[in-house]
């Protein structure tokens, strides 16, 4: 069962997500055909729905965190700028905490 203390944690660590602005010098770049940008987008969508819908996520949207997390793990030892890596390791934070409530 997703506690609502589970939802909040994440709720405040997407707002602080959102508030950040994109890394300028990862747009257009991919790492092993990751597109960095769809890779962000697809995993903000997932945590947004999750968040949204009480701490639910429909089987597809499963599937495409889980893809999102190998890819992730995949990309973020390749982004050499600072403040990319911290977007996408906190991006990372935010897919592990909605898996992990997920798979509890």
């Amino acid at each position: 069962m997703i506690s609502s203390e589970q939802i909040q944690n994440a709720a405040l660590l997407w707002q602080e997500h959102r508030d950040a602005e994109f890394p300028a010098g990862l747009r257009g770049v991919e790492f092993e055909g990751i597109d960095l940008v769809l890779l962000d987008a697809d995993t903000a969508g997932c945590v947004d729905t999750w968040i949204g819908n009480g701490g639910a996520l429909d089987p597809r949207r499963r599937r495409v965190l889980r893809t999102c997390l190998e890819d992730l793990d995949r990309a973020i030892p390749q982004i050499r700028d600072p403040s990319g890596h911290r977007y996408y390791q906190r991006l990372h934070q935010l897919a592990l905490l909605v898996s992990g409530a997920l798979d509890a």
